[in-house]
């Protein structure tokens, strides 16, 4: 068993350098990364992987990112080649498992080559900053964080024993099988929100009636992102895409983003996918006292006291329409977009705060007129969280997966 621990050396060689005795005590091999740009590796530890070829993984050299002396320039370059590093170890068969220690800088750049690496491999992260806002540096993997409580500096009795027990947990998870059965079914991916779980359970349960492997994954902007990143791992056969409601929140502004990407990873795989508008009748923000002052004015619905809704317009429904078509029309795949009628999420339908029929049409009219012949257009006169609309889903995505040859 070997880890992988990258840091930087020119300022955190003791702390990096306990880590390693730790891991070596219980067995467990060890490759140093030197991530440190400015000053030269401490004694404690000589790394297994210099300095100088981290900055030549990311095409560059020490030199030069010594003679700018730009910070952002240097933590960018270093987790880029970290990155690639990490790739390179984990396809020769060296990194059972991969630790960082360090403040802003290191965590960025230590974060990046977890990312780099496949869900599955053990990720732990000792920072500074992972008692803040750590999606930077999780972004859509299995990183865990642990704040360091005290800056890592110097091994003192608090440092000692937060690094020691991340490292313990590093050992824990290499050593130890956790045997996942491994199931030989094709994997459906499928995207839920709170508004349209009812038809997301119903469609799970016919899919997996029908013999597949269903994930699901909360279309929370990291959700779906984690999803699109495994369709191009290739762990993932046919996708189900119910709830798009995060293209949403990346046209109007809501905090719920997966990106100007999503919706692109299945149709570049050339794997089925059965698409639909779910949740597209909101954007999302946090408390009430946290929405723009621009969208006042705007209908709300106060989902929880953390999560507030606001309803999108007939104008930006047009919109998404016309995005989502395009989308879809560039899948090199089999692809289906399937619309509920009646209502696009739980609170679109007659007597719910979100009911509007104009704003739906608007965007099942932008999609009717922009969708290609290749793209199949199925619609269904219930709403989304009808019983016969997630068979309808369930099934036509079982129809594909059938004539592509990935059938149970």
């Amino acid at each position: 068993m070997s880890v992988v621990i990258i840091g930087t050396l020119d300022t955190k060689a003791e702390e990096i350098g306990f880590a390693r005795d730790v891991l070596e005590d219980q067995g467990i091999g060890v490759h140093v990364v030197d991530a440190g740009v400015m000053g030269e590796p401490g004694p404690e530890v000589d790394p297994e992987t210099t300095a100088s070829e981290v900055a030549d993984a990311a095409g560059t050299t020490l030199e030069h990112l010594r003679e700018e002396a730009d910070r952002g320039e240097a933590m960018e370059a270093m987790g880029e080649g970290a990155a690639e590093i990490a790739r390179r170890l984990h396809d020769e068969g060296v990194v059972d498992g991969i630790l960082g220690l360090g403040g802003s800088g290191n965590t960025s750049i230590a974060t990046a080559a977890m990312r780099a690496l496949p869900v599955g491999v053990p990720k732990v992260m000792v920072s500074t900053m992972a008692s803040g806002d750590t999606e930077p540096y999780v972004g859509a993997r299995d990183v865990t964080m642990m704040y360091s409580v005290a800056d890592i500096e110097g091994v003192n009795q608090l440092s000692r024993r937060i690094i020691s027990n991340a490292a313990l947990a590093m050992v824990g998870m290499v050593t130890n099988d956790p045997d996942v059965d491994t199931d030989e079914r094709p994997t459906i991916a499928v995207t839920m929100f709170g508004v349209t779980t009812p038809c997301v359970q119903a469609a799970r349960e016919r899919l997996e009636e029908l013999g597949y492997e269903v994930i699901v994954f909360h279309a929370t902007g990291t959700g779906g992102r984690a999803m699109e990143s495994l369709v191009e791992e290739g762990v993932v056969d046919g996708v189900l895409d119910v709830t798009t409601t995060e293209w949403a929140d990346e046209l109007v502004g809501g905090v719920l983003s997966a990106g100007p990407d999503r919706l692109e990873a299945a149709g570049d795989a050339g794997i089925p996918q059965v698409v639909s508008t779910g949740a597209l009748d909101m954007v999302n923000f946090g408390p009430r006292d946290s929405v723009p002052e621009e969208f006042e004015g705007r209908q709300f619905h106060v989902h929880n006291p953390q999560v507030t809704l606001m309803r999108t317009t007939p104008e930006e429904n047009a919109e998404l329409g016309a995005i989502i078509a395009e989308k879809l029309n560039d899948a090199t795949g089999p692809t289906a977009l399937v619309l509920s009628l009646e209502g696009v999420s739980a609170i679109d339908i007659a007597g719910e705060d979100f009911h509007d029929p104009e704003a739906d049409e608007a965007l099942f009219d932008a999609l009717r007129s922009s969708l290609d012949e290749d793209v199949e257009l199925l619609e269904v006169e219930t709403d989304i969280n009808d019983e016969d609309f997630a068979e309808t889903l369930a099934e036509t995505l079982d129809e594909y997966m059938r004539a592509a040859g990935r059938d149970p």
